[in-house]
């Protein structure tokens, strides 16, 4: 794993040129995206002011849209370039095994075999996806954004399932069953009670109760196989868990299904985008960057993907 004394010396000596570049171009973006807004509102201002001056709310209104509508097809080609030479870079130097597609993300296919999410998912999409092998595991993560739509008398809404950096790899063992472990939102907030409410989530199967009092605060278990469940979650395992929760301070689900374990961290943000409104010569967005991707491929050590305890059918 880099350091960030590493990736300082590597942001001084090959990243800084490219953002100084790109710099300019943003700073050419807002610009012409404010010339749009100031002259939407000067045109529309004037007509409303001879039509009705009681009106003056609809030019602003207008004006805003036509703003966010201007920077979001003047980004486009911004966008691109930024991965394609940021993001990039920094793939690169973190691992030169990993490979990145921007436009790519984990099939819907795939997040829906890890069983994490039952919701019916309506809308499906995502991007950067990261691929590669560390050790003897084989890992992929992308962000992913699932949604699911509801109808009433004003119209379509859609909610967020999932929003967030969706990752998957090899597992050192296969399983007949499947095992899900989600956050324990019932326990935290309603203690002894909390664990009746578990127990009638039948959608996710049986709920096993395991012998980590710290792991049992922060987690809920389902399994199809109470037996192998708790053969999946051995001490040491709960334990990196339960450090691995601490590390992002994030919600996190995890799911053992067949030979691969799915992890599921929600994030309220874009990952891997430059912001419009924040200049590009400043160290802190590569370091988030760089920490959002370590997070990811640190996965394979937090939770021990390349011990090979056991021989794989």
């Amino acid at each position: 794993m880099k350091t960030l004394e590493e990736l300082k010396r590597f942001y001084d000596t090959t990243l800084s040129q490219e953002l100084v570049h790109l710099e300019i171009k943003r700073k050419a973006i807002i610009r012409k995206a404010i010339t749009i807004f100031i002259v939407s509102l000067v045109v529309l201002g004037l007509i409303c002011w001879r039509v009705n001056p009681a009106c003056f709310v609809i030019p602003i209104i207008i004006s805003l849209i036509a703003w966010g509508l201007a920077n979001n097809f003047l980004s486009r080609d911004y966008v691109k370039e930024f991965k394609a030479d940021v993001i990039q870079k920094i793939v690169r130097f973190v691992d030169e095994n990993l490979q990145y597609s921007p436009n790519n993300c984990i099939p819907e296919s795939t997040y829906a075999l890890s069983q994490i999410f039952k919701v019916h998912v309506d809308r499906y999409h995502g991007d950067d996806l990261f691929t590669g092998k560390f050790g003897v595991t084989k890992i992929q993560f992308s962000e992913v954004h699932s949604e699911y739509k509801t109808h009433d008398k004003n119209g379509t809404h859609w909610h967020t399932i999932f929003k967030g950096l969706f990752f998957v790899g090899e597992f050192n063992k296969d399983f007949a069953g499947t095992t899900v472990v989600l956050p324990d939102f019932a326990e935290n907030l309603f203690g002894k009670f909390g664990q009746v409410l578990q127990s009638l989530n039948s959608s996710m199967g049986q709920l096993i109760k395991l012998e980590d009092p710290e792991f049992e605060k922060l987690f809920a278990v389902y399994g199809s196989d109470q037996v192998e469940a708790r053969y999946i979650l051995s001490t040491s395992l709960m334990k990196r868990i339960v450090d691995f929760k601490k590390k992002t301070n994030k919600q996190i689900y995890l799911s053992f299904v067949g030979s691969l374990v799915f992890v599921a961290v929600r994030y309220g943000k874009n990952l891997f985008e430059p912001r419009l409104f924040q200049t590009l010569l400043d160290f802190e967005p590569v370091r988030q960057y760089f920490e959002d991707i370590e997070l990811a491929v640190g996965i394979v050590d937090d939770l021990n993907l390349n011990t090979r305890i056991w021989s794989k059918q």
